[in-house]
């Protein structure tokens, strides 16, 4: 998983921060990701973000075996031929 280190962070942001993950019952870091990815307005639930994947992947389906099936015996008889 990436990391990210903040350098020169204003010692209010950093407080205001602290602040919130005492209240949240975070820790640091998992609360300065938290505000990230309420700033960015990103899906930070993983149940949800697991969901609207799933959606995706059932509405376009990657085709497995897109490739029309191979006829053994020509490849035999191609083997042979050489």
């Amino acid at each position: 998983m990436p990391s990210l280190q903040v350098r020169e962070l204003p010692e209010n942001i950093y407080y205001q921060l602290c602040h919130e993950a005492e209240i949240q019952h975070r820790s640091l870091a998992q609360q300065a990701v938290a505000t990230l990815a309420r700033g960015l307005t990103l899906e930070l639930d993983p149940k949800s973000r697991r969901q609207k994947l799933l959606a995706r992947i059932i509405s376009d389906p990657v085709k497995l075996n897109a490739v029309s099936p191979v006829n053994p015996t020509l490849l035999v008889r191609e083997d042979r031929d050489r």
